[in-house]
């Protein structure tokens, strides 16, 4: 997946369009999908594209766009962090998804995730604004400078730090729960599938 940094001066619908372009996704970014994969390493890990996470994906999809983090496993991770530090409202999905995201970022890349988390406590989301036409025709340098991501990047606290274990352990603890749910659906269809193709 490609990292897509969009220009300040672009719409957000149109920064949408080309993030989904330069990622290869549908061009509604896989929105009807019935079903999203997660790859853990090169398994596929099937699971449900349910109403809150659909819900939740289009705002995910503009931070992409407006944080610069890319799509890649690391990236993801960090937009986790940057939006458990920046709050995922009522957004049950999103909480859900980068609790258990932030906690593989603290495996994988520590630093970059809790660099990306401390970035969030100190700026906002769009997750409690209303998806609509006027979000959308707004521009990219606008709604940076509005959530306050065109600041230099924030030396952590001892808050942030004891925020950041709170939100991990969280994280452990749901990612343990998706883990037990998803494995082994992803094994029975991956063994499927292999059957399928004989």
């Amino acid at each position: 997946m490609a990292e897509y940094v969009a220009d300040s001066a672009q719409t957000m619908a149109g920064a949408r369009d080309e993030y989904y372009k330069v990622n290869g996704f549908a061009a509604d970014g896989g929105a009807s999908a019935d079903w999203v994969d997660f790859k853990l390493g090169p398994i596929p890990m099937p699971f449900p594209n349910t109403p809150s996470r659909k819900r939740a994906v289009r705002y995910h999809d503009l931070h992409h766009a407006l944080t610069g983090y890319a799509t890649d496993i690391v990236g993801e991770f960090e937009i986790s962090g940057w939006e458990i530090g920046s709050g995922c409202a009522d957004h049950v999905a999103a909480w859900q998804l980068n609790l258990s995201g932030m906690m593989g970022g603290l495996l994988v890349a520590p630093r970059r995730t809790f660099a990306a988390f401390v970035r969030g406590r100190r700026s906002k989301n769009l997750y409690r604004a209303a998806y609509d036409d006027a979000l959308l025709g707004r521009t990219v340098g606008d709604l940076r400078r509005e959530l306050g991501l065109d600041a230099p990047p924030p030396r952590a606290t001892a808050g942030d730090v004891g925020w950041f274990a709170l939100a991990a352990l969280a994280g452990l603890l749901i990612g343990l729960v998706l883990l037990a749910l998803i494995v082994p659906f992803a094994v029975v269809l991956n063994v499927a599938a292999l059957f399928r193709r004989r």
